[in-house]
């Protein structure tokens, strides 16, 4: 095939875009009856290296750290642009949304030069972020050199199969859905060529983003029930509720942890303890490794509290209100007999 002459602009071969797009919702927003609109986006800019000046709407900035530079700015297009090692200027145009955030990633290497009077696309690159959250969009950009004139086309593929493409087939950029790809990583596969056939005018590159694993939160122990000065059929109404909690989820345990009272006759915590364990264990039928039992010390009166704790949770901790050289005990419980 017969040579033309490139154009005499070439674009930078070492000089890889990407982006990634993702709904950023102020904890507190979720907190609150009434949610607070956004009133600006957000602009976050990683580069590598790093400490590459960067100039935001004109205006010089810091250069680039490892965290990567936030600006909260105003809805609307904003430039920024980042000085390259060799002298050369990056220059990109971001439109910014309220409540939205955007993360734009710059790798800078020096490439192979540019193929001289060559039509084929030659070098292609691809280029992502190496990690995002989970639900965040990911947004693969291209740089292909060419001096052809013939359109290029741009064929992606992506791996695993169950990946989601938003937008962008057929196109040099495609955005990516990364929701319920946790703990897994998406490579992006691009074929670019010029329609001639020629096997010298089809190449590809590919690049891969993970979405890292995200640790289960640590569920709290909650109270379930608490019961001061209730008659044994109150404790045994509580009790059985207690009992469904757990027969819905084997995998949680309960804690009790009784209190006596200031006036209490000796013992009468772990009497409490004894008797809920047992009607729990045995009449409700529960396995009794589910159960644990905490003689708290003393309350004003008696009292019982049932705890669900998750499992990996932190276990509840007794919480007295009376010392114990201010008890003032009347005669011991009697001991419990087991029958035979």
């Amino acid at each position: 095939m017969s040579l033309k002459t490139p154009p005499s602009y070439i674009k930078l071969t070492f000089m890889l875009m990407v982006a990634c797009i993702f709904s950023c919702v102020s904890p507190a927003s979720i907190t609150h009856a009434k949610k607070k609109l956004a009133r600006y986006g957000t602009l976050k800019v990683q580069t590598t290296p790093l400490g590459l000046p960067v100039e935001v709407d004109g205006k010089p900035e810091d250069a680039t750290t490892s965290e990567g530079r936030i600006w909260d700015l105003n809805p609307g297009r904003h430039s920024i642009v980042i000085s390259l090692p060799n002298g050369q200027r990056w220059t990109r145009e971001i439109n910014l949304e309220a409540g939205r955030v955007k993360c734009v990633a710059l790798n800078y290497k020096p490439g192979l030069p540019p193929v001289p009077n060559s039509p084929c696309p030659f070098p292609v690159n691809v280029s992502a972020p190496a990690s995002v959250n989970d639900g965040e969009v990911i947004i693969y950009t291209s740089d292909v050199t060419y001096g052809g004139n013939s359109p290029l086309n741009y064929t992606w593929t992506l791996s695993p199969a169950t990946v989601r493409i938003l937008s962008g087939l057929g196109t040099p950029t495609i955005t990516v859905d990364s929701t319920g790809l946790a703990n897994q990583s998406i490579t992006a596969t691009l074929v670019v060529d010029d329609g001639s056939g020629d096997a010298a005018c089809r190449q590809s590159s590919q690049a891969s983003t993970l979405i890292p694993r995200v640790p289960p939160r640590e569920s709290p122990a909650k109270l379930f029930d608490v019961c001061c000065s209730c008659a044994y059929d109150d404790q045994k109404a509580r009790l059985d509720n207690l009992a469904v909690q757990l027969q819905n989820d084997p995998s949680a345990s309960a804690y009790i942890i009784a209190y006596a009272g200031r006036n209490s006759r000796r013992g009468e915590a772990n009497r409490l303890l004894t008797r809920a364990r047992d009607y729990v264990v045995t009449q409700r039928g529960i396995n009794s490794s589910q159960i644990i039992v905490l003689n708290g010390g003393f309350r004003e009166e008696d009292c019982v509290e049932l705890w669900i704790v998750p499992s990996g949770a932190l276990p509840p901790q007794p919480t007295p209100t009376v010392q114990a050289g201010d008890v003032n005990p009347g005669r011991e419980a009697p001991t419990r007999r087991r029958r035979n």
